[in-house]
């Protein structure tokens, strides 16, 4: 059964960071068949490229010429650097905090943090069979997360909206597979759906996905429009532990 909401906010936009250095490494090292991604900081420290920069300067742009119905009352951004320089950027003009959130991080990679497939395939071929036993969905890598564990977090922050939100327009600056975790949640998606859904048609960097309030279901009104920063667009980022097709 579907969320159903008779108290919380008028519309839940959710908008996936803006092109990073770990979206430029990883990119790399898939054309050369690498088996790591060649990075000098952690995950949750990686910063935005100039693309990335370019594409959330664009989005405060887009914001800062709306009307005020349109514009956010709340924002919630993942701790990690790249989102937070996302949402700070996107919302500079409208004086406006940006609150921070660790249930919209970033999947936990554990393990296989840092590896491209080829990676994970050659170093961990036991992980491989494991997640082929277990399907992807409900696979968790060794100190990490499966999509199970960020739909969970999603279902916990969901939950909080419900109280002292009412008729807000929430902001979420997040990461991919949280804004799959969203649509798996709130539209009730099968696990097949969801991973069809990620491998073929995943939100790319600067995208913005928008529920609006209708009586008491948020329905989906845009999923991972990338013409509100300029239409640019970028590789998506495919999570470690997913099997790449």
């Amino acid at each position: 059964m579907r969320p159903r909401w008779t108290t919380g906010p008028a519309s839940l936009t959710l908008v996936r960071h803006a092109h990073s250095l770990g979206n430029r490494a990883d990119a790399r090292a898939r054309a050369v068949g690498a088996e790591a991604l060649d990075l000098e900081h952690r995950d949750a420290e990686l910063e935005l490229s100039e693309v990335g920069l370019a594409q959330a300067e664009a989005l405060g742009r887009w914001l800062a010429a709306r009307e005020e119905p349109s514009r956010p009352t709340v924002v919630v951004s993942s701790p990690y650097r790249r989102t937070m320089q996302t949402a700070e950027r996107a919302v500079a003009h409208l004086g406006l905090e940006v609150l921070r959130d660790e249930r919209v991080r970033e999947r936990a990679p554990g393990v296989l943090d840092g590896l491209t497939e080829v990676g994970i395939r050659r170093r961990h071929p036991e992980e491989v069979e494991r997640r082929d036993r277990h399907g992807a969905f409900y696979y968790q890598p060794p100190r990490g997360e499966s999509w199970c564990d960020v739909s969970l977090r999603v279902r916990s922050f969901l939950d909080g909206l419900r109280f002292g939100y009412d008729g807000a327009r929430v902001w979420v600056f997040t990461h991919q597979a949280v804004v799959m975790a969203f649509r798996y949640v709130l539209e009730e998606l099968s696990e097949e759906r969801l991973l069809e859904m990620d491998r073929t048609a995943p939100p790319a960097n600067a995208s913005v996905t928008t529920y609006l309030r209708s009586g008491e279901v948020l329905e989906l009104e845009r999923f991972a429009d990338t013409t509100v920063a300029g239409g640019a667009d970028a590789m998506p980022h495919r999570p470690v532990g997913d099997r790449s097709t």
